[in-house]
């Protein structure tokens, strides 16, 4: 890289970093959370673990369609925040509002008419009376998950991470503080084991989305908004824009989640060895994602706001600056997980066939870690830039016509197992990340037709 070049990039490193930190602790504060549902859960009863760990994978994918829809908006209000339009950025937070609310209502009207079909998917019987009131709690919390990420989403477009930072560690504090004293019935409270959880997780979900409605409702610095939340209508191109961008960005990620949550049912046909093996691996490769995506939404922002002023050259630097950091940060990942996979493993289970499969699956992790980076770095990138159709095609592309298939092609047909199912994760990934790259090239070596309105 000529040092001139170099010198342009490095002057935007800080300023992601800055941007990025926040949303970086968010994330882990939530695997953190999820670290310590599981073992309290655990420590109660492995019934309660079994069901718990049923419901939310049930969950998984439409509160991962939820936050994908509700991270449209960012890039609308941060190019309208860099304008200094801060009627139309009002507007956009009451209209992103009114969407998600109703996108959140139908995720949960689908997720209600499931429950009533939870005894015909296969579990067993002594299971469903957990997993049915552990389910209710969850699905009363969907609506509070849109909402509150649709705020925390407008937060951060606006540079202030560390107002959704906040209130994200201190509802995770709650939530596990709620786990104590309900699973186990403390200080005089009754003990409610899994559905104690599941009432907790309810409590600390409806907490943040009212704490961040309090900041922004009474924060000084963002009364220039109210002009336009509460006098203004949305305009029909907004409103466009914001079912465009989170029906696209929805879509990308759930395709993602979509590929590892039905690859799920090829591993199990390898038995509980390569389940076991493959859970441990997914526990790790998840941190290494949770903490490129804080980057990567860090990167988003400074993008879109650079792209709303019109300074495409200085957009597309701040792209490639944070997928370098992102890089160097898979880089990382990859390194602790060749040292460390025997310890990792050995903190999940002590049987040898687990751990010798699982510490063969962390080392396709090495290569697995720059290919995930990479596809978060550029996915951000895209949405920053308002080119949202490109997520979902490569998406496609990536994790349906390679990833998918490869699975089944490799870990079933072929024989190789679950080796060969991570591996078509591997190329899965490396196929989506390489496109959304090469399309943000293409739009950013292009000014005159990237400001023209592509829609992808």
């Amino acid at each position: 890289m000529p040092k001139r070049q170099f010198s342009h990039l490095a002057a935007h490193y800080p300023a992601t970093l800055r941007l990025g930190l926040p949303l970086l602790l968010a994330q882990l504060g939530q695997i953190v959370l999820g670290f310590a549902d599981s073992t309290m859960i655990g420590h109660y009863g492995l019934s309660e673990l079994a069901a718990s760990s049923f419901c939310i994978n049930l969950f998984n994918l439409p509160i991962i369609l939820s936050m994908g829809y509700g991270y449209g908006l960012t890039p609308l209000v941060a190019g309208a925040y860099s304008r200094c339009d801060y009627r139309a950025a009002g507007t956009l937070l009451r209209r992103g509002l009114y969407s998600n609310t109703i996108v959140g209502l139908g995720l949960t009207a689908i997720m209600g008419v499931l429950y009533f079909g939870l005894g015909s998917l296969g579990q067993p019987a002594e299971l469903l009376p957990l997993i049915r009131g552990y389910y209710l709690t969850l699905l009363g919390s969907l609506l509070f998950v849109s909402v509150g990420n649709t705020l925390k989403q407008f937060t951060d477009a606006l540079g202030r991470t560390s107002i959704g930072m906040w209130v994200m560690l201190g509802g995770n504090a709650l939530n596990i503080a709620g786990n104590y004293l309900l699973i186990y019935g403390k200080f005089g409270l009754p003990e409610l084991g899994l559905l104690g959880a599941g009432l907790a997780t309810l409590g600390s979900r409806i907490l943040m989305a009212v704490a961040l409605g309090l900041v922004l409702l009474m924060g000084r610095r963002f009364r220039r908004f109210a002009v336009g939340f509460w006098r203004y209508a949305s305009t029909h191109t907004q409103r466009a824009e914001i079912r465009r961008m989170g029906a696209y960005v929805g879509a990308q990620l759930g395709l993602e989640t979509a590929m590892f949550s039905l690859s799920v049912v090829f591993v199990g046909w390898l038995g509980p060895v390569a389940l076991a093996a493959h859970h441990i691996a997914i526990t790790a490769q998840t941190l290494g994602f949770m903490t490129y995506y804080g980057m990567g939404a860090a990167s988003s922002i400074r993008v879109s706001q650079y792209w709303g002023k019109g300074q495409i050259r200085s957009a597309a630097r701040a792209a490639h600056s944070g997928a370098h950091i992102i890089l160097v940060l898979a880089l990382g990942m990859s390194t602790l997980m060749y040292l460390l996979r025997y310890p990792v493993c050995h903190l999940f289970t002590t049987d040898a066939s687990t751990v010798a499969l699982a510490s063969l699956i962390m080392l396709i992790g090495i290569a697995y870690q720059p290919a995930d980076g990479l596809q978060v770095a550029y996915s951000n990138a895209l949405r920053g830039i308002g080119k949202p159709r490109p997520l979902a095609a490569f998406a496609t592309l990536g994790y349906c016509v390679v990833g998918l298939p490869l699975a089944y092609v490799l870990g079933i047909a072929l024989g190789m197992g679950l080796v060969g199912i991570w591996i078509a994760f591997l190329l899965g990934l490396a196929t989506s990340g390489i496109g959304y790259a090469l399309r943000f090239y293409h739009a950013t070596r292009m000014p005159t037709r990237a400001n023209g309105g592509l829609a992808g």
